[in-house]
C-alpha cells in the first residue's frame, strides 16, 4: 500500500488539493535550471527527496529505497522516466509551475494529468 503511494507521488499522480497560493508556468529551460540548480525537490508525506541534476540525472529516495532517472526539457515541459527500488515508472511530459516562493508543483500529461507539489529546498 505504502509503496502505492510513493509511485503515485512520483509519477506526479498525488493529488493536490487547490491552492490559494498563486502559479506561473514555468515554459523555458533556464527558467527551470534556475529554480532548481543546487536544490532539492522534496515531499514530506513519502520522505521523498529528488536532485534533477542539468545533465540530464534523477537521483534521491523515498522512504529509504533509492530514486534513479533522467529527465529532459521538451517543448516546455519536464520530460522523465524514473526507477524506484527496481519498480519503473514511465516517462511522462509534465507541465512546471512555480507555487508561491519555494514550491514546484509537477502536473504530468503536460499539465492535463494529476499534480504533486514539491518543496523546493
Amino acid at each position: 500500500m505504502i509503496r502505492s503511494a510513493i509511485v503515485l507521488a512520483l509519477t506526479c499522480i498525488a493529488v493536490s488539493p487547490a491552492l490559494a497560493e498563486p502559479t506561473a508556468p514555468v515554459r523555458e529551460l533556464p527558467t527551470f535550471m534556475q529554480l532548481i540548480e543546487g536544490r532539492e525537490l522534496r515531499m514530506g508525506i513519502y520522505n521523498l527527496k529528488l536532485n534533477v541534476s542539468p545533465d540530464g540525472q534523477i537521483s534521491g529516495s523515498a522512504l529509504g529505497w533509492d530514486v534513479t532517472g533522467s529527465w529532459r526539457w521538451e517543448d516546455g515541459y519536464f520530460c522523465r522516466s524514473m526507477d524506484w527500488s527496481g519498480y519503473a515508472i514511465p516517462y511522462n511530459c509534465q507541465l512546471v509551475e512555480t507555487v508561491g516562493p519555494d514550491k514546484l508543483r509537477f502536473t504530468a500529461d503536460q499539465g492535463s494529468g494529476r499534480s504533486a507539489i514539491f518543496k523546493v529546498r
